[in-house]
């Protein structure tokens, strides 16, 4: 955990720097005002469409995809807490979208399949199923994404971010 002094500090640094360019600090953040809206936007329009989250709509198409996927696979897949992962499949079976089945050599390993209900709900439903910021950020060069990955890591370190966060959906923030 940062000390109080540290953050102070630190605090104090950012407010210098963004005081020698407010303009481009502003810009910037419009900029993030964009991302997140794009992203909401996405999200709420899944939604209205589907009548269930995007990132129930996401687990859908996996375990679409991933016929016999287990939730850590599925954790794995969107790159989720494996604790999220069962919260998203505990809701999908309650909803009778997918089927959580006990079929493979491991008996206590889950196969999930998905359903005609959460087929019905993926057809309403418009791609990308993981979200406009993975896709985006897929069909960026590796450049590109070399450069976001060390800049966003300073800007992280300057909120002093709760990395945990990192394993939450976009779709549920």
């Amino acid at each position: 955990m940062t000390s109080p002094a540290r953050t102070r500090s630190r605090s104090a640094a950012a407010a210098d720097r963004a005081a020698a360019d407010p303009e481009a600090a502003a810009r910037v953040l419009r900029r993030f005002r964009l991302v997140f809206n794009a992203v909401k936007t996405h999200f709420q329009q899944t939604e209205k469409r589907a009548g269930v989250g995007g990132a129930q709509v996401w687990a859908l198409s996996v375990i679409r995809a991933e016929r016999g996927i287990g939730v850590s696979g599925l954790a794995r897949a969107m790159d989720i807490h494996q604790t999220t992962a069962s919260n998203l499949v505990r809701a999908l079976v309650e909803a009778g979208m997918v089927a959580a089945e006990k079929n493979g050599p491991d008996r206590r390993a889950v196969q999930l399949r998905i359903l005609p209900a959460g087929t019905q709900v993926l057809r309403k439903a418009r791609g990308p199923f993981a979200g406009v910021l993975p896709e985006a950020l897929a069909g960026l060069d590796p450049g590109t994404l070399r450069r976001l990955d060390e800049d966003l890591a300073v800007l992280i370190s300057a909120l002093d971010a709760d990395e945990r966060a990192a394993g939450i959906p976009l779709a549920q923030i």
